[in-house]
């Protein structure tokens, strides 16, 4: 599930087959720039996948249940691990722009809950999220970023509705309550993997900075600009860890 400007990990796949989300039933289109909007089927690292290029943010209009009803879907399919990324802005003062970040938790400030209603019978009621993100990948990517000598961080992503980034004393309270980067996706998708005892394996691209003394105005233009400088790294990482895993 490829995030804002990190499309490009799905030039890597082979033996591709490709579906427009309008020509997928209920699926919702993607209407944010550097979200394409079309599911691939194909191989990546040897192995089978399914890639979403372009994903659905609650912040577009839709429902918790149509945001991360493609979850669902590949659920249904047999997915067994869900890769995610996502462009975020960071908060950690060691971060730089263009960082990696491996995500090792989410705090959910989202005002709905994507299990809200009747439960689904893929998992429980009440789903446990103390590892949502699998540890045996994240120790995976560890040791492909220590061979390969990539600059990897780990740190907690903060996951909130938008569609405006954040004021600068925004960017401090979420530090504040343990964030360490910080965007409008991902964290619905999560819980929903979660819910069907899909492993999860999340980065974040460090693209803009926030919550320090100077403050730094960003757009969404800039955010896809340092997303695409990250992306050789970020495809790097995954491929690797789909090859081996």
């Amino acid at each position: 599930m490829l995030g804002t400007g990190l499309g490009q990990l799905a030039s890597e796949i082979t033996d591709t087959y490709e579906f427009p989300y309008s020509e997928i039933p209920n699926f919702p289109v993607s209407t944010v720039e550097g979200h394409s909007g079309k599911l691939i089927f194909g191989k990546l690292g040897g192995k089978d996948i399914v890639a979403m290029q372009g994903r659905f943010h609650y912040y577009e209009g839709y429902s918790m249940k149509e945001v991360t009803f493609p979850v669902r879907v590949m659920y249904e399919l047999g997915i067994k691990t869900l890769f995610v990324s996502n462009a975020a802005g960071g908060m950690n003062p060691e971060f730089l722009i263009g960082d990696i970040m491996v995500i090792t938790d989410h705090i959910n400030l989202f005002p709905e809950h994507p299990l809200r209603g009747k439960n689904f019978p893929t998992g429980p009621r009440f789903p446990d999220m103390h590892q949502a993100y699998d540890p045996q990948l994240i120790a995976l990517a560890d040791e492909i970023a220590a061979e390969k000598g990539i600059r990897l961080m780990h740190g907690v992503y903060v996951g909130v509705q938008g569609p405006t980034f954040e004021t600068p004393a925004e960017y401090r309270m979420y530090r504040i309550l343990g964030g360490d980067t910080i965007g409008m996706s991902t964290v619905p998708e999560v819980i929903v993997a979660n819910h069907c005892g899909i492993r999860v394996f999340g980065i974040s691209i460090v693209t803009d900075l926030g919550g320090f003394d100077v403050p730094v105005e960003v757009s969404h233009e800039e955010v896809q600009i340092a997303a695409n400088k990250a992306q050789p790294l970020m495809t790097e990482i995954m491929r690797e860890i789909i090859r081996r895993s």
